[in-house]
């Protein structure tokens, strides 16, 4: 893919991966969508972003397939196509299954799993006729589980599997569908505050290089699954 002039759509893309994501695009001269739940949010990201003609900011809910609809109208009302859908939004909530709150586990439900199939079910059919991609960024979480995780591992074994299962139905429109699955990485997922502490870790930057990748990869190949993890553990 070509990615000069491309539109691409980013959802949670206000910070985090997302927003580094969105930086790396914008570097390759892609026009760049991002979507977050908060106004202000999305404010602060287009501003520190610098690029308010390629840049669309808009406010979603990815739990609300109507916000995601809303969001792709959007996108199409300026720039006519959508070429990338990177569903990045997620949360997270820990603790032992018998002390987990109700409320805890269908927010990850809402956000982690049902917000990637109401991203992809609003863009599909702009995906078909742009030929266009679809990622769904999920971890390792998603193949290894583990103690206090058992809502966040439910949310991201199921999308694994359900990008996976979205790319055998999609392939034949010729959209392509990948799965990433990062270890550790800076952000501020769970009230992290990315600092030196953090160094060890994957940056966001290198998932927007990662994704830059694979949008430049040969039509004829697909890496349906990645797997990413840090080259070495936080020694301390």
């Amino acid at each position: 893919m070509d990615l000069k002039g491309k539109v691409a759509y980013i959802t949670g893309g206000t910070k985090g991966i997302g927003y580094g994501v969105a930086k790396s695009l914008l570097q390759q001269g892609m026009k760049v969508a991002i979507s977050g739940r908060s106004i202000d949010g999305v404010d602060k990201a287009i501003k520190s972003l610098g690029s308010e003609e390629n840049v669309l900011g808009i406010s979603s809910d990815v739990t609300k397939l109507t916000d995601e609809v809303n969001a792709i109208q959007m996108i199409l009302e300026k720039w006519e196509q959508l070429d990338f859908v990177l569903a990045n939004a997620g949360v997270g909530h820990f603790a032992p299954i018998d002390e987990m709150e109700e409320s805890e586990w269908h927010n990850m439900i809402n956000v982690n799993l049902n917000g990637v199939f109401h991203t992809l079910k609003a863009s599909v059919e702009a995906l078909k006729k742009s030929e266009g991609y679809y990622m769904t960024l999920a971890s390792l979480a998603g193949t290894n589980f583990f103690a206090q995780g058992a809502g966040y591992n439910a949310t991201k074994f199921g999308v694994v599997g359900f990008t996976q299962a979205a790319m055998l139905d999609l392939r034949k429109y010729n959209i392509k569908v990948t799965t990433i699955m990062p270890g550790s990485v800076a952000t501020h997922f769970n009230g992290n505050e990315p600092s030196e502490k953090d160094s060890w870790k994957i940056q966001a930057e290198d998932i927007g290089k990662l994704v830059v990748d694979l949008l430049q990869m040969n039509p004829r190949t697909l890496p349906s699954k990645i797997e990413v993890r840090p080259t070495r553990p936080d020694l301390k």
